[in-house]
Order: C-alpha cells, then sequence, then structure tokens
C-alpha cells in the first residue's frame, strides 16, 4: 500500500514539473523574433514586405510606433492601421489570455505612440473547495477572481498565500478569497470618451492631427445582493460614483485651402509633366474640372486628393515621394492614369462629359 501512494505522488509530481516546463517554454516561444535582434528600431514594412500578399491592408501615413514587451522595447515605422495590425506585420505573437493596450482595434493615427503587451501566467484561485487554474495578465486579486468566473463581495478578501502542496500546484502563483458575510458589491465600469473635431486654418484641407489622446474614465457601482439559502437571486443598486472623468479626444481637421493657379502657370506645370502641345487644353480644362489645379484640393466626401483627384491619394507615389505637394508629379500621375483608362486626354474629357451610357458604364453626372 506505501509503494502505491509512492508512486502516485511520483506521478502526481512529474504532472506538476512538466506543466510547469511547459508554461515557461510557452512564454519564451512568445517572444517575438524582432525582439531577438540586436536593432531596436525596424522598417516593418519593408522588412517583411511578404506578410501581407494579398493587400488587403487600408495603407495611411506611416507612423513611429514603440511596443513595449515583457520589459524589452522595439520602435517601428509603418503604416498599418490598427494596433492589431502593427503587431502582425512585427510578426509579434501573443495569447488571447495576454493583455494588450491600447486595445488591439485601435487606430495608430499619432507618432510616437505606444503600445504595452502585458504577457499572461498560470495561477491559481481557492474559494472554499473550489480550486480555479488560469492564465492571466492580471495582478490585482479582485480582477483574477472575475476572470476566473468567481464573485467578490464587498467585505471578502483576497490574499496571496505560499503553496503548501507543491506537487498540487506546481509553480503556480495561488491566491484565496476568504467570504465575510458581505451583502454588497462594488463593481467597476468604464465611462467611454467621446471624439471632438475641430477645424483649424494653418492645417491643409484634409490634413489631421490628433491634439489630445482620448482617455476612458472609470466608475465604481455599488448593489445590494439578495440571497436566498446562500445563493444570490437578485441586485440593488444602490449608488453610482464617477472616479475619473473620461479625456476626449480632440482631433483637429485642416480647412486651409490653396488658391487656384492662373492658366498659364497650371500650363508650365503640365508641360513639365510632359503632356503635349496638342493635349495642353483638355488636359487643362480636365484639371480645372476636377480640382482647379490645386495640388492640395481634397474632396470632403471621397477622400480624393490632388489634382488629378486621386483615390487613394497614395497612388500618386508611384511617381514621386513628394506626390503630396509636387504639381508636376501629380500630372505625372494623371497622364499614366488618363492613358491607360481612355486612352488619351481627348477622350477623357469627352467621358467626362458625358451622360447616360458612356462606353457601357451608366452616369448621372460629370466624372471620369
Amino acid at each position: 500500500m506505501r509503494l502505491r501512494k509512492n508512486k502516485l505522488r511520483l506521478m502526481m509530481y512529474a504532472c506538476g514539473a512538466a506543466l510547469v516546463t511547459l508554461s515557461l517554454s510557452l512564454a519564451v516561444n512568445m517572444i517575438p523574433k524582432a525582439f531577438a535582434s540586436e536593432e531596436t528600431f525596424v522598417d516593418i514594412d519593408t522588412a517583411a514586405p511578404d506578410d501581407n500578399p494579398t493587400g488587403s491592408y487600408e495603407e495611411e501615413a506611416e507612423h513611429f510606433v514603440t511596443i513595449h514587451d515583457q520589459g524589452n522595447s522595439l520602435q517601428i515605422k509603418t503604416s498599418a492601421i490598427t494596433v492589431r495590425e502593427v503587431l502582425e506585420r512585427a510578426e509579434i505573437e501573443y495569447a488571447e489570455s495576454d493583455k494588450v493596450e491600447p486595445s488591439l482595434t485601435s487606430r495608430i493615427d499619432t507618432d510616437d505612440y505606444h503600445i504595452n503587451i502585458y504577457r499572461s501566467r498560470p495561477v491559481m484561485i481557492i474559494d472554499g473547495i473550489v480550486k480555479k487554474r488560469l492564465m492571466t495578465a492580471s495582478y490585482d486579486p479582485k480582477t483574477i477572481a472575475g476572470d476566473a468566473n468567481l464573485t467578490v463581495y464587498d467585505g471578502d478578501t483576497i490574499e496571496r498565500v505560499d503553496n503548501s502542496n507543491f506537487l498540487e500546484v506546481g509553480d503556480l502563483t495561488t491566491y484565496k478569497i476568504t467570504r465575510n458575510g458581505g451583502r454588497t458589491i462594488t463593481l467597476e465600469d468604464t465611462i467611454p470618451y467621446s471624439e471632438e473635431t475641430v477645424q483649424d486654418s494653418s492645417l491643409a484641407s484634409g490634413e489631421k492631427e490628433v491634439r489630445t489622446a482620448g482617455e476612458d474614465g472609470r466608475k465604481e457601482i455599488k448593489y445590494r445582493v439578495n440571497f436566498v439559502d446562500g445563493v444570490e437571486v437578485s441586485r440593488e443598486l444602490i449608488s453610482e460614483t464617477v472616479v475619473r472623468e473620461p479625456v476626449n479626444r480632440v482631433v483637429a481637421v485642416g480647412s486651409k485651402k490653396s488658391i487656384a493657379p492662373e492658366w498659364a502657370q497650371c500650363e508650365k506645370y503640365a508641360r513639365a509633366a510632359g503632356v503635349s502641345d496638342n493635349d495642353m487644353y483638355d488636359a487643362l480644362t480636365l484639371i480645372y474640372h476636377e480640382s482647379g489645379c490645386r495640388v492640395d484640393a481634397t474632396n470632403a466626401y471621397s477622400g480624393a486628393y490632388g489634382i488629378p483627384q486621386a483615390l487613394p491619394g497614395e497612388k500618386m507615389a508611384a511617381f514621386g515621394s513628394d506626390w503630396k505637394t509636387n504639381p508636376v508629379t501629380q500630372i505625372k500621375w494623371m497622364i499614366d492614369y488618363v492613358n491607360r483608362r481612355y486612352g488619351g486626354w481627348k477622350q477623357a474629357l469627352e467621358f467626362w462629359y458625358c451622360t447616360g451610357t458612356c462606353k457601357g458604364i451608366t452616369k448621372n453626372s460629370t466624372w471620369y
């Protein structure tokens, strides 16, 4: 009989040790390859060109983002839109139980953007005879109890305890709930921030600038709890207290508009871009219809940008990195677009004027 007990203990010890080893192995393997490099800055949009072969990402201006993960920091330059896309492009893996701040759906729309990853660890929480094991990134005992689907009432205490039986819990951090007959419960809730948009005539039309980063507020909600035979059956609201007011996110939107250049000046731009004398009248007529030859013309509805009203404007980068401000670069792109799509300036202008069915397309307005 004693031999059987010893064998059972050895088996339990081996299982516990194996679980601990597995947890540590998983934690080590979660460290992304990017952090293993000696480099502290990576342009992930050029360093990993094949991470988005489908081209499904929405593209925007590039931003500098710093990722903090387990004491390591990595600064990257990327045009990714959301936190999730940043981590995917940087090939940084995370578990569902890990905590990422800001949230994975938060938009990257400012420079010097910071992302924090809090890695989960195995813990056990004891509530009477109930013992629950879970992975959590939190170090707050009340939050850990909530993650374990355990209700903590006002007056209850949660404390960290030493592992009295290593064969049972291994190297898990252990917490114990002591019930003290509480009849109220206090919960925390988030107060979401709002977004404000302000016009700024010092910024170019269509340009955006985040002036104040939004921050959620927090409130405490207190309930009276009704029990029947020791089982909770209902709650009655007692009070709501705002602990921290939310801070609204303020985004400045540029309203400054450039002045349309004279025909002669626009002709100089077009000639420098390669428009021939034979095409000049048709080209300038189309250009003035679309944008007034304004290099920063922005369609408030669609976001089409520049002299050719390219959508998105980033398409023009194929003809120069100065596509936002250089009229010659923009018209070079427009020449290529007009020739490929319509076969020339004259045909493009005819299509612009055409209404009804034109080239197999039903139009109810002038556009090209």
